[in-house]
């Protein structure tokens, strides 16, 4: 996953663009650059390694100019260097191109564009682009890139300049996002000045664009635009936008026109900004009880028990989901975290509806022999609605006939144009690499929309399951008992700073906790950590126990309790480390552990939310004591838009 910025207007482009990838520098950070038109002369900079190079070398030699496009980027094609930066010129130097994703046919590509008599310095796949365009090019930019889309095969999003057009940029995207920003000016503009045949007004009820100097942006996500306008028009797959002063123009690849309207981002810069934490992870995991409130807000109906839940939005599918002879069957998927969240929403699901559930990895999806018919329901898990392979899964169960909900945060992403429904999580924008508050939005999706499919079936609250729910309700106040031991668990985190493996422990409900914890403390503080079913253990990884390898165990009370505190003896008699994530009041496993954090008494399938909020702490503070960029851990991005 890369991040592209674009500007054209009137101000400097310079600082625009720069500013704008510091806020996508998460999406990608092996490299950095810019190209700027000042009339018919292209400057390009660029610089290997984080984007404060590229920020150090602009200082020496700086370029006016008032359009431009900027690119960090996560390697695919080519090691990490200058060269491979982006952007990527021409033969001519003439056409600059930023790109994010992949060209699965630049080799015959580029070996055709060398027959010819192009030179290429790179190794990678984008830079076949500029020198097909200038193949192509006839005096018309747009043209020209729409002739060269139809050449060109995989998922992508570029921004075009050339000093042959110096007042244009031209952007397309087909599998990986692109947003048009809309700039503001003085009260006085023209309502709906978006030039000739753009698009239409905001569709969300708030007024026109208000844009100074007629400028424009162009960005892989909101906040990279979000000080400069919170009116975007999002690109569908397969459009390509005619960026000037006077206007944006969009239209299919093929040349028909598309009229679209322009969305109000709900966002403000502070939930974009650290306001004083040191890292953004930080800032997310203390923002958990805010992210909670507003996933759950409105989603109860208070003495009602036979529909105790309220999604409005899956009020279309009410009569499917009702039915078992409509709805047989639920796959969820995910990547990643979203995984992790999905193999717990089974057990809520299934103990809640009794309907079974089969939980993929969405990259996984497409090439198992898993059964899909119109009667299954998919449910699709992406904070980002951009990752590749959950998006080719949810097409690939559109194709065969099933009903397709997304659970998502980010409002007009690719997926959740493509489902039949979208719950957004409305956990704020999530800026840190691993993923934190939207997870524990994503539990609590999971776990009202497990009881909101049991009152459409009829089946009524029991005593356990109105404990659930109350103790949603009250989730809020519960992660905010966790946040207050942040100091204790910076104390043990420093502690165990120094082991370089780690093995993760739970059962059942929190088995999946035990990944999610091991996959934390694997991005961002590079230890070799592994999550396992604690009755697992004696099937091979006891042989692994030793005073060097801490055990982390999740023997917080519940159904498994005691199955639990035999894993704990187990370990304990081989001289092993334990750590334990219990719960308050718990005097039995003492002699057992070394360590131990005491989460709230909740019920059990509550307690996966709060021992994450745990594990997330002691993760972080453990990178930090080690001294590692928590938000942009080596080798990731937010999310994976690319295969």
């Amino acid at each position: 996953m890369c991040g592209i910025i674009g500007y054209i207007g009137k101000q400097e482009a310079s600082g625009i663009l720069i500013e704008g990838l510091r806020r996508l520098e998460y999406r990608g950070y092996d490299s950095a650059g810019l190209a700027i038109l000042n009339g018919k002369e292209l400057f390009v900079q660029k610089a290997q390694g984080k984007l404060q190079k590229l920020v150090d070398s602009l200082q020496k030699d700086l370029c006016g100019g008032s359009i431009g496009v900027g690119h960090t980027r996560w390697a695919t094609h080519g090691v990490p260097n200058e060269i491979n930066a982006h952007p990527h010129i021409d033969s001519k130097a003439e056409i600059a191109v930023v790109h994010n994703g992949i060209i699965e046919n630049f080799r015959e590509i580029k070996a055709s564009l060398e027959a010819s008599g192009h030179q290429f310095h790179s190794e990678t796949d984008t830079e076949v682009l500029p020198h097909l365009i200038e193949s192509f090019y006839e005096g018309d930019l747009l043209q020209a890139v729409q002739r060269t889309l139809q050449q060109i095969r995989g998922s992508y999003a570029i921004a075009v300049i050339s000093t042959n057009e110096p007042n244009r940029i031209v952007a397309a995207r087909k599998g990986s996002p692109l947003v048009i920003g809309l700039g503001k000016s003085a009260a006085d503009s023209s309502p709906g000045l978006l030039g000739s045949e753009l698009a239409s007004p905001p569709s969300e009820g708030g007024s026109s664009p208000q844009m100074a100097e007629n400028e424009f942006f162009v960005a892989s996500d909101v906040p990279a635009i979000l000080e400069h306008t919170n009116e975007v028009i999002y690109l569908e797959d397969g459009e390509i936008a005619d960026i000037s002063r006077e206007g944006v123009r969009i239209s299919t690849f093929d040349g028909k026109s598309v009229q679209r309207s322009a969305t109000k981002v709900t966002w403000d810069m502070s939930q974009v900004q650290k306001e004083g934490y040191p890292h953004f992870m930080i800032k997310e995991i203390m923002e958990q009880p805010q992210s909670l409130e507003q996933t759950i807000a409105g989603r109860i109906q208070y003495g009602v028990d036979s529909e105790p839940v309220i999604f409005q939005e899956l009020e279309p599918l009410r009569e499917k989901l009702s039915h078992p002879q409509k709805v047989n069957r639920i796959v969820i998927l995910g990547c990643g975290t979203a995984y992790h969240a999905g193999l717990i929403g089974k057990a809520f699901i299934e103990k809640s509806v009794q309907l079974p559930v089969t939980v993929d990895m969405s990259s996984e999806f497409r090439y198992n022999s898993s059964v899909v018919t119109p009667e299954t329901l998919v449910i699709a898990m992406s904070q980002s609605g951009e990752t590749a392979d959950t998006l080719a899964g949810v097409r690939h169960a559109k194709a065969h006939g099933a009903t397709v909900i997304a659970i998502c945060n980010v409002v007009g992403s690719s997926i959740t144009r493509e489902v039949d429904v979208t719950v957004y999580t409305h956990a704020g924008p999530e800026i840190a690499v691993a993923s934190t508050k939207a997870y524990t939005s994503q539990l609590a999706v999971l776990s009202l929309l497990s009881l909101y499919l049991g009152g459409l079936r009829r089946l009524h609250l029991t005593d356990d399951s109105k404990k659930f729910l109350q103790e949603i309700e009250c989730l809020p106040q519960l992660v905010e008992k966790v946040l207050v031991q942040s100091a204790f668990l910076q104390d043990m985190a420093i502690r165990y700073s120094k082991f370089d493996r780690f093995l993760y422990l739970g059962r059942y409900i929190n088995y999946p906790s035990a990944l999610e914890g091991a996959l934390k403390l694997k991005e961002i503080s590079y230890i070799h950590a592994e999550g396992y079913p604690a009755g697992e253990m004696k099937h091979g990884h006891i042989a692994l126990i030793d005073d060097e390898m801490p055990v982390l165990c999740i023997v917080t009370q519940s159904s498994v309790y005691e199955k639990m505190i035999s894993n704990l003896q187990e370990v304990d008699a081989r001289g092993g480390r334990v750590i334990a994530i219990a719960t308050e009041g718990d005097t039995e496993i003492g002699n057992l552990i070394q360590d131990g954090v005491y989460l709230p008494p909740v019920h059990e399938f509550v307690s996966p939310i709060l021992v994450a909020v745990a594990l997330q702490l002691f993760a972080y503070y453990v990178a930090v004591h080690r001294g590692l960029d928590v938000d942009q851990p080596r080798n990731l991005a937010k999310s994976v838009t690319v295969e």
